[in-house]
């Protein structure tokens, strides 16, 4: 499947580009160990890296990056894109911009005396027909000093789909450099859903007992049978 970015007249090349996630894991998922000793249970224990869904979870879509660097010192935010202005576009050349306080009244986790900030996401996006797209936090990004709202946006193609975000870490001092990732994006259908709920009869019950102990005995199995991967 493939997606286009497109950006003013001017701006490519002096700002990070979105990027397939997969190929941009974070320096701490790299460094983690695929086990670590448990002095609870006397032993070692598979860490979160050898989980295929938290894994895959942080390999899926795009990610969009922050456009230039960020500083903060006392709850002040400055920057210098460098991007040239362009005589008709109305899109800003700032990094951040705010949202009232107000506009956040009663949502769980946001302070009611502080602005919201929202990352300017320069790239309007051409998305393939019949899909729309769901923006998130960087999943599992608990690293990062923001917490990027969700959104869910059709095909929106000569628009740009900016990201408001809570600032979680009012304490945080320094730089936040360009390129780090302030959205991440998947592709998903809106189609109706059913639901069914039942319990397992003796036959299902029994493979499902069969794929825990697999489960338990080779941390592989769950790719090998159901993404057709290698370990």
């Amino acid at each position: 499947m493939k997606l286009q970015f497109r950006c003013l007249p001017g701006w490519k090349g002096r700002m990070p580009e979105p990027r397939i996630a997969a190929a941009n894991l974070p320096d701490w998922l790299k460094a983690m160990p695929r086990s670590a000793v448990a002095p609870l249970l006397g032993g070692e224990v598979r860490t979160v890296k050898q989980c295929p869904p938290f894994v895959d979870a942080m390999s899926a879509g795009v990610l969009f990056p922050l456009i230039a660097d960020l500083r903060v010192e006392d709850g002040v935010f400055e920057w210098d894109s460098g991007l040239p202005a362009h005589p008709l576009a109305r899109l800003t050349r700032s990094p951040v911009g705010v949202h009232l306080p107000e506009q956040l009244t009663g949502f769980p986790g946001a302070d009611p005396g502080r602005f919201a900030v929202k990352f300017t996401n320069p790239w309007a996006i051409d998305m393939p027909e019949g899909w729309s797209m769901l923006f998130s936090h960087p999943h599992n990004r608990l690293d990062l000093p923001f917490r990027t709202l969700t959104g869910l946006v059709d095909a929106f193609p000569d628009g740009f789909v900016h990201f408001p975000a809570i600032w979680t870490d009012p304490s945080f001092s320094g730089v936040v450099p360009a390129g780090t990732p302030v959205a991440q994006a998947v592709l998903v259908r809106r189609e109706p859903l059913t639901l069914t709920c039942r319990e397992m009869d003796e036959a299902e019950l029994s493979a499902s007992l069969d794929l825990q102990d697999a489960l338990d005995a080779d941390p592989g199995v769950y790719r090998k049978r159901f993404r057709g991967a290698k370990d």
